[in-house]
């Protein structure tokens, strides 16, 4: 990139042609204040803060005052920042807006990390000398996640631009009359759009608090924290975790250029409050044969017990898990063998995720991160419901659809960054996106087609565009000339676009549709050697469990019996039919399992270990791009609460009678896994080891601010207890150590001088919305191949053809409800709906149901009691079933099925 010479406060900068000013001094590290402004979503010059003055040349000694965020850096520039006139404007500009912001900073959540506090500092504004009545607005129920207190707002109208204009949502806007600006919906209710929560962080000041954080309310100097990544879904967001006096307190977004920026979906955010559940398994429970109940038990009655159940002599069978790290599930299969290890996930989810595993592997194209997403230019998604199945992916694809914007923005010379004029010039111009699913999407209204199809029609729409992108792909024959138009007009514009983007996934359970998927981006990355495809999967570490050598659930049928079943962080009955995981237990002599939350696996145990979730724990999670990112523990250890690996640890040890344990500390795990799987080498040599140092010390997980060492232990000891050490990690539990730029996988809290809120991270980044300095965390352990060495699937028959009486049911997921970890959360578990099917209407119409109105349904053995939504856009003869939610039993979709109504 071309590179200007600018002279700012009297010296002489060089910076990127085509940045505005702001961006060009908060990257060189000079402070100008300023609120509108956001990196993610541009500049619109609406608060006036970041004034700073401009000169013509150097011989103009009076200057004028710009607004920096509007103002494009230029060859020869001369600024001033520090000059009275600049520093008097941007103070009366704080002044003005303290004339109706409340005095109320020591109630507010957001004191001591809040972007008005650090500017009035910063603009130098120490007295009020406004003495009349302000202004005073009424505050809204906005839901369970968000607390709203209107009276603290400065009018930047960040909330609203990221709400409506960045993440899609209608229900929050801004309302004025005369003087009076208010920032909320048309009338009370729950906000939403499934990022609501990003206001948190996006509000420069306390309108917007996080709920379930006030809940157990902790200054920010006060917490503990550390980097660690959502377990929410497969794409691997970053986050900031932060524990006091022993329990989660917030989850806020951690900085990932590569990933999920300055964002993070309402799951990841408010989904946390499982760690703190009160029925979480936090003791050793044996089952005793004489009233078949779990009872707490010692240590050494668990070791005794291990040395029988696990000897040599033994078949000992371990089922691993895609919610459980690499170094768990990798501990469990050294101790039972590879040969007696299983993913545990079903036939059918094991089978596609091999088989996306396999093709990326050996495929030229880049499977991209959610930033490369942002850049394509025409975007395909097939069958794939992305705002409840990967909603950062759904996210970036909204940003992708303003590329065409840009171009003719910089065609008519107006820079990226200057946000209102952009969208004022772009109108409804957009990027084509394609969505081709069974039922409605948030992404329709951006959409330049939205197709409603069953699962056939999907797949022969795939298999069709594949075979117009190249002859050698196979094609079906019996298209209509509607569906062939489209599929001529999708593939072509994907073909001349400079970045075409496929995204699909496993969510449906379809094999056809998969496949299709994946000829589709072999047979169009012949044309166009740009092009991506990313593959959605079902959980954090499916990827990772992936790589590693297993079989499937459905595998253990065959064996007859089982001496030790060990079961690792997963309840089996969300994996496969009640029926077939009964007979598992039933077969197995001993079940051990280890979990954090009681389910109904746990209740099947007879040996029930307490497992650390992942805030009590390192590890590794490698997300459905192929990327491993490392999490650490917040929270400190509570025996007998253990990492996984740790009691497989000790498992190994009473199996082969040693006096030492397998794995001292993590390090030693990952050295072994390195050792045995090459594919994961990456991680050993691009992550931080434990003895890693910064000038020979730890890096601290709390502030410099850090109070109450002394007085939150005072029931124990008069004197500070001992600091709680960490071996398996470079972080300390102290305040103690080497604070300043750690590595970016290790920063635990952002902060610099002058800079409290979480805009300090500017000092992180090598430039605004860039990448972290030395790098963004994580290293991909999948690269495409140079040679593509993929062969095109055959088109499969379709299987309706042998259900001609039956509708075909698929899954309908939810962002609150189908993963299990966070319907836990008692905040979150209020958004969850009643289990609900989808129905046509034509359909409901048929059997005479209504909308809320019970039906009885059968699918395979399963036959249930469930409520009927009617959906306008679901096609006729296809029926939306609700997939995983809490106390549903587990239904292998898509499926077949009848339904009738229940007479009342």
């Amino acid at each position: 990139m071309t590179m200007v010479k600018i002279q700012i406060d009297g010296k002489q900068y060089e910076v990127k042609q085509g940045k505005n000013l702001l961006e060009a001094g908060l990257t060189l590290g000079i402070d100008i204040p300023h609120f509108c402004y956001h990196p993610a979503m541009g500049s619109v010059g609406a608060c006036r803060l970041c004034a700073v003055k401009k000169f013509r040349d150097a011989d103009d000694k009076q200057g004028r005052i710009v607004m920096s965020c509007l103002e494009p850096v230029t060859e020869g520039m001369i600024i001033e920042t520090r000059d009275d006139t600049s520093k008097d404007f941007r103070a009366s500009v704080v002044e003005g807006l303290m004339t109706n912001h409340p005095h109320d900073c020591p109630v507010c959540d957001e004191g001591g990390e809040c972007h008005l506090q650090d500017m009035t500092v910063m603009t130098g504004h120490n007295y009020r000398h406004f003495d009349f009545k302000k202004r005073t607005h009424n505050n809204q129920y906005l839901g369970p996640f968000i607390a709203h207190e209107m009276n603290r707002c400065i009018q930047c109208y960040r909330c609203v631009r990221f709400y409506r204009d960045y993440a899609g949502g209608k229900d929050l806007n801004v309302f004025s009359s005369h003087n009076h600006v208010y920032f909320g919906r048309h009338e009370e209710g729950t906000l939403e759009s499934e990022f609501s929560g990003n206001l948190v962080e996006v509000c420069p000041t306390g309108v917007f608090t996080d709920k379930t954080f006030h809940k157990h309310f902790t200054r920010k100097w006060d917490l503990s924290n550390a980097p660690s990544v959502c377990t929410g879904c497969s794409v691997g967001c970053n986050i900031i975790v932060s524990e006091r006096y022993g329990s989660l307190r917030r989850v806020m977004n951690r900085y990932n250029g590569a990933v999920n920026g300055y964002f993070i979906c309402d799951r990841g955010r408010f989904g946390y409050e499982f760690v703190n559940d009160e029925k979480r398994i936090r003791t050793i429970k044996i089952r005793h044969k004489k009233n078949d109940n779990q009872e707490e038990a010692e240590n050494e009655t668990l070791i005794s017990l291990l040395k029988t159940e696990l000897s040599k002599d033994k078949r000992i069978i371990g089922i691993g898990s895609p919610r459980a790290s690499i170094e768990s599930n990798f501990a469990l299969s050294t101790l039972v063998g590879k040969e007696n290890f299983y993913h545990g996930i079903s036939k059918k989810e094991h089978l596609l995720t091999d088989t996306i595993l396999n093709f990326m592997k050996q495929s030229s194209i880049r499977t991209p991160s959610l930033k490369q997403m942002e850049k394509a230019d025409a975007v395909l998604v097939l069958g794939e419901d992305l705002v409840n199945t990967a909603p950062m992916v759904a996210l970036a694809l909204r940003q992708s659809t303003r590329n065409k914007s840009f171009e003719t923005a910089e065609k008519n010379g107006i820079p990226s960054w200057n946000d209102a004029p952009l969208r004022e010039l772009a109108q409804d111009e957009k990027s084509p996106l394609f969505v081709i699913t069974s039922f409605k999407d948030s992404l329709d209204e951006i959409a330049e087609n939205s197709i409603r199809e069953s699962y056939d029609g999907i797949a022969n729409l795939g298999f069709a565009m594949a075979g117009l992108l190249d002859t050698k792909a196979p094609s079906p024959s019996n298209l209509n000339k509607e569906h062939q138009n489209l599929a001529e007009k999708i593939a072509t514009i994907l073909k001349n676009a400079k970045n075409p983007l496929i995204v699909s996934g496993v969510h449906s359970g379809d094999e056809r549709m998969v496949q299709a998927a994946l000829n589709m981006a072999k047979a169009l990355s012949s044309v166009n050697k740009n092009c991506m495809l990313s593959m959605v999967l079902p959980e954090s570490n499916s990827m990772g469990l992936a790589m590693m050598p297993g079989k499937s659930l459905d595998d253990l049928a065959s064996l007859e019996e089982i001496d030790t079943l060990v079961v690792l962080e997963n309840d089996l009955y969300r994996r496969a039919s009640e029926k077939s995981v009964n007979a598992l237990f039933e077969k197995s002599k001993k079940v051990i399992v280890l979990d954090h939350l009681i389910n109904k696996t746990t209740q099947r145990a007879d040996l029930l270990l307490p497992a650390a979730t992942f805030v009590e724990a390192e590890g590794t999670l490698v997300s459905h791009e192929g990327r491993a990112q490392r999490f650490y523990k917040a929270l400190p250890d509570k025996e007998p609460v253990m990492e996984s690996w740790r009691w497989i640890g000790e498992m190994i040890q009473a199996k082969e009678q040693k006096q030492e344990a397998t794995w001292k500390r993590f390090d030693d795990l990952v050295a072994s896994l390195t050792h045995e799987l090459p594919v994961f080498d990456g991680l050993e040599k691009h992550m931080p080891d434990a003895d890693f140092r910064m000038l020979n010390e730890k890096v601290p997980r709390q502030t410099l601010r850090y109070s109450g060492r002394t007085s939150m232990n005072a029931k124990v000891a008069v004197s500070e207890t001992r600091i709680t050490l960490d071996e398996d990690s470079p972080l300390t539990f102290s305040m103690e150590g080497q604070s300043e730029m750690p590595p970016s996988s290790l920063t635990p809290f952002y902060w610099t001088p002058g800079w409290n809120s979480v805009q300090a991270l500017y000092g992180y980044l090598d430039e605004p919305n860039g990448s972290m300095k030395g790098g963004d965390p994580g290293i991909r352990l999948i690269e495409p191949a140079e040679n593509d060495n993929t062969e095109y699937f055959k088109e499969m028959s379709s299987t309706s053809e042998n259900h001609e009486r039956e509708l075909q049911i698929v899954p309908v997921y939810q962002i609150f409800g189908s993963e299990e970890l966070s319907t836990k959360s008692p905040a979150l578990a209020k958004r969850i709906k009643d289990p609900f099917i989808y129905l046509n209407p034509e359909d409901a119409k048929a059997v005479g149901v209504d909308d809320d109105e019970l039906v009885h349904l059968e699918i395979d053995d399963n036959k249930l009691e469930i409520k009927v939504k009617i959906e306008n856009s679901l096609p006729k003869g296809v029926v939306g079933m609700a997939k995983n939610f809490p106390e549903m039993p587990f239904v292998m979709l898509p499926g077949y099925g009848r339904f009738k109504k229940i007479n009342s």
